[in-house]
């Protein structure tokens, strides 16, 4: 398929950023703010992953075996099962915006300070 854009522009060796080493690497992998960074967003995500997961265990084990009360109407035909699984994505839309805030406040500002201090070779 052909296109009308015209070709990229010609890259320019003093407008890339430097590439690090495999040493330079190791040693930011190994640095405090980088094992910070790792703290941060593992407490974060960790804990609710763990708590996502048993959610949804809990849905599928009331599903199996606790039909009576699944089935119970709450309104019309609305019942517990239908409001628990709505819930399931109400939660899974939850998630992802509490980490979107998360990552913007404390994740990306520390990622960005990493990467470009390893992009200008310091």
């Amino acid at each position: 398929m052909a296109t009308a854009s015209p070709p990229p522009p010609e890259d320019r060796p003093e407008r890339r950023p430097v590439q690090p080493t495999t040493e330079e690497f190791e040693q930011v992998q190994g640095s405090a703010e980088f094992g910070e960074l790792r703290r941060s967003y593992r407490s974060f995500a960790f804990p609710l992953t763990i708590a996502f997961i048993s959610w949804y265990l809990l849905y599928v084990l009331l599903s199996n075996y606790a039909g009576g009360f699944m089935g119970t109407r709450l309104f019309g035909n609305i019942n517990v099962a239908l409001v628990l699984g709505l819930a399931q994505f109400l939660t899974t839309f939850l998630i992802a915006w509490l980490y979107s805030r998360h990552a913007a406040a404390k994740l990306d500002p520390k990622a960005e300070a990493i990467k470009s201090r390893m992009e200008a070779g310091v």
